[in-house]
């Protein structure tokens, strides 16, 4: 599918963007028009909230930190409620880089970077500008079952001490259907609730992102949590199949917005004993008969909806609908972590960095670019693993995965392939790109 961009739309987006994270609009973001459909390459995303009149005055638009950025610096409405590469390189023109969100501790692909000049910020920021991909700053946990054998670092800073790890920021709506927090699980504790997770990851956020000098207060966390927690965000118009709530399919937030979801739901541990059902989205079932101008688009998201719930593959018969197990949002709702060999060295792009880690137990070794949930449990069964996120939305927040390996959703569904040995045909692939881009 050619992307379709409405480009006078687009410059009206790209200038919410800067009014919301240079704090023109009051607040960092009470002008932006947060439930506006904005455009994406291949159609228009909307959000609605389910609280009673959301507060523009909320926390999350304000300035909690000493460097300038607001939770919606890095989570903006117009990009799914994260960052893209396009409006991120626009911010950094309008500004010569010199926007909140291009600061050294994370905006930076070392926190060393020379920003003297607008070429050397172009320089530093360029992992930023190219894929939205923030710096994550880890060591190895004492105790881990493996050693940092040797760095390869095209930014001459990682070290055992503190590893760079090059991460796309998760979206902050739909969060009614996560259960684990962050791409490595870091901010979900055994025994809480998914709002006290995301109370101190919101804490996390602004002493660590904002560079704030004080930890938030109970009440100040809760207020972004409660926030963030009402936001439900889905893609409303795709540019070949047209309104994805017409002719019977039940796509958009506002559906969404009512779906039922609770820990374990539609897996083989479900609390309340109902059975595992394959069919885990059932948004575009009326559009596989469709007829009428669109029908031929409207057919192909169907089918793809098919092959994402039915297609089996590998020696399990797994399906996509296996991980991705959250009704109609595709989530996990076991918090199940997976490795898909996203971080390996087979895929490194030449400007990731490369790490060789060494089980001591076993003397495996290991080159990965991203140890992923090993950095938080010092496992080596945890190297390369990560959260299965959720794909309402998907289509206004490219590049995918947590490091932006994929640019597209077709180049999701090829890597998907390659994985896996699904046994796509190329029409299937298109019908299953076709499916993802109208969630």
């Amino acid at each position: 599918m050619t992307p379709r961009i409405n480009a006078s739309r687009v410059m009206i987006a790209v200038s919410l963007v800067l009014l919301g994270s240079l704090g023109v609009a009051a607040a960092g973001g009470r002008g932006i028009p947060l439930f506006a459909p904005f455009d994406n390459p291949t159609g228009e995303a909307r959000t609605v909230s389910t609280a009673d009149g959301p507060d523009r005055h909320n926390l999350f638009f304000e300035d909690l930190g000493t460097n300038g950025r607001r939770c919606v610096t890095c989570h903006m409405p117009t990009d799914g409620w994260t960052i893209v590469p396009a409006h991120v390189q626009a911010r950094f023109e309008m500004t010569q880089g010199r926007d909140p969100l291009f600061r050294t501790n994370d905006g930076a692909n070392s926190p060393l970077s020379n920003v003297s000049t607008v070429d050397a910020r172009r320089t530093a920021y360029s992992m930023l500008l190219s894929k939205g991909l923030i710096r994550v700053g880890m060591p190895i946990p004492p105790g881990a079952e493996f050693t940092l054998e040797a760095v390869e670092d095209p930014y001459g800073f990682a070290s055992a001490a503190e590893m760079s790890l090059f991460r796309r920021p998760l979206p902050s709506t739909n969060l009614a259907f996560l259960s684990t927090v962050m791409w490595d699980g870091r901010e979900t504790f055994p025994g809480q609730t998914i709002a006290f997770d995301l109370a101190d990851q919101a804490n996390g956020a602004t002493v660590g992102h904002a560079q704030a000098t004080r930890s938030l207060t109970e009440a100040e966390r809760a207020e972004i949590v409660e926030f963030e927690s009402s936001l439900f965000t889905a893609q409303v118009r795709d540019g070949e199949a047209g309104q994805l709530h017409a002719a019977g399919a039940r796509g958009g937030p506002k559906i969404l917005s009512d779906q039922e979801f609770y820990p374990g739901i539609n897996s083989s541990s479900d609390p309340t004993g109902r059975p595992v059902d394959p069919r885990v989205f059932t948004l575009f079932d009326r559009w596989g008969t469709a007829h009428g101008r669109l029908s031929a688009a409207r057919r192909a998201v169907a089918r793809g909806e098919a092959l994402f719930n039915e297609r089996k593959f590998g020696t399990k018969g797994s399906t996509c609908s296996g991980c991705h197990n959250a009704p109609n949002a595709g989530s996990n709702s076991n918090g199940f972590l997976s490795n898909l060999g996203l971080s390996d060295e087979s895929r490194r792009a030449p400007d990731m960095p490369l790490y060789t880690l060494r089980c001591t137990a076993t003397g495996v070794v290991t080159r990965t670019t991203d140890p992923g949930r090993a950095l938080v449990t010092g496992r080596c069964a945890d190297i390369g693993r990560f959260k299965v996120p959720t794909l309402r939305g998907l289509a206004a927040r490219a590049p995918y995965f947590h490091n932006g390996l994929a640019a597209t959703l077709d180049d999701v569904v090829q890597i998907y392939e390659e994985r896996f040995g699904m046994g796509l045909t190329a029409e299937e692939k298109r019908d299953l790109a076709a499916f993802l881009r109208a969630l």
